[in-house]
């Protein structure tokens, strides 16, 4: 592990002063990945059927997605001499030289703490407890620990992007019941999948920056079993709304597709295994996969949201 002194010194290649603008300190929360939060949190929010004030409700909505930011922000601290091998990630503030690792961190600590806070007093401190235990368990116990330890970093850490739909919960009930932990169960075993696709195309880069990522550890011919394996179990499980019943008949249609999308595209990736065709077809299963969470969660938010549930005949 590196050591955080280490850590708090400008990784190989950066620059020795730091220039970063508004935009690059905004780079630092991911925000790709705040969208999704803020999305899922929501749909959390409203598969509860409860009430809330729509300004608590935004400014819950703000907090999750600041707590979400502050936790990628403080990864990127961490994992700056990672960033700076890897092709996809070396443009990125800190190993580019345009923030410095400390700036990064004092920015990560403040919002993490002021986006638990800020929750805590808006909604409730259920859904702020949730939120700082998220923040901890990415920052820490994933971007320190579990990242560079185990191949099995991914399935472990996938934990804190499958938590936004139960904050959600707590924030309009004050507590989390079965959807809540159903929306958790389907992000959590959607992750390997959707991450271990492209880990065997990246799979140089991830052993050059030393990341025992699983195809680097079991080999390509095991994750890709893998990937067989927890998509068989999501497609199934992407149906359990259905037969909870916050799912209704637009969401037990893009479940069914998607799902058998998923089973289809990852069998596939199991069958090809040589050349380019075998990283085009891995990049269309984590391309799908990103389609088939956002359509999942779209139909919810649909029939939940708009009034366009419908239970299945047979459900009813």
């Amino acid at each position: 592990m590196t050591s955080l002194s280490n850590s708090l010194s400008p990784a190989q290649g950066l620059a020795p002063a730091a220039n970063g603008d508004v935009a690059d300190f905004f780079a630092l929360l991911k925000p790709r990945v705040m969208a999704l939060v803020i999305f899922t949190a929501l749909v959390g929010m409203t598969v509860s059927h409860a009430s809330v004030n729509p300004v608590i409700g935004a400014i819950s909505l703000l907090m999750i997605a600041v707590g979400a930011g502050a936790s990628g922000c403080l990864n990127m601290w961490w994992d700056a001499d990672v960033d700076a091998v890897m092709t996809r990630t070396r443009t990125r503030p800190i190993p580019a030289g345009r923030i410095q690792p400390g700036e990064a961190l004092a920015f990560g600590l403040v919002l993490s703490v002021g986006s638990v806070l800020v929750l805590g007093l808006a909604a409730n401190w259920l859904a702020a407890g949730l939120l700082a235990f998220t923040i901890v368990f990415y920052a820490v116990i994933y971007s320190m620990w579990l990242k560079r330890a185990t191949a099995q970093n991914i399935v472990i850490g996938g934990a804190a992007g499958a938590l936004p739909p139960m904050i959600g919960q707590a924030v309009v009930t004050g507590g989390v019941g079965v959807e809540g932990l159903v929306l958790f169960l389907i992000i959590f075993i959607w992750t390997p999948p959707h991450f271990w696709a492209l880990a065997l195309v990246k799979s140089g880069e991830y052993a050059r920056a030393g990341i025992p990522m699983m195809p680097n550890v079991a080999g390509p011919d095991s994750t890709r079993r893998q990937i067989v394996a927890y998509s068989a179990l999501l497609a199934p499980l992407g149906l359990a709304p259905v037969f909870l019943g916050f799912g209704g008949q637009i969401y037990a249609v893009v479940a069914l597709l998607g799902g058998l999308g998923m089973l289809a595209l990852s069998l596939q990736v199991q069958r090809i295994r040589q050349g380019e065709t075998a990283n085009r077809t891995a990049m269309s299963l984590f391309a799908f996969s990103i389609l088939y969470l956002f359509l999942l969660f779209s139909a919810l938010l649909a029939e939940q949201g708009l009034g366009l549930f419908r239970p299945l005949p047979l459900i009813a």
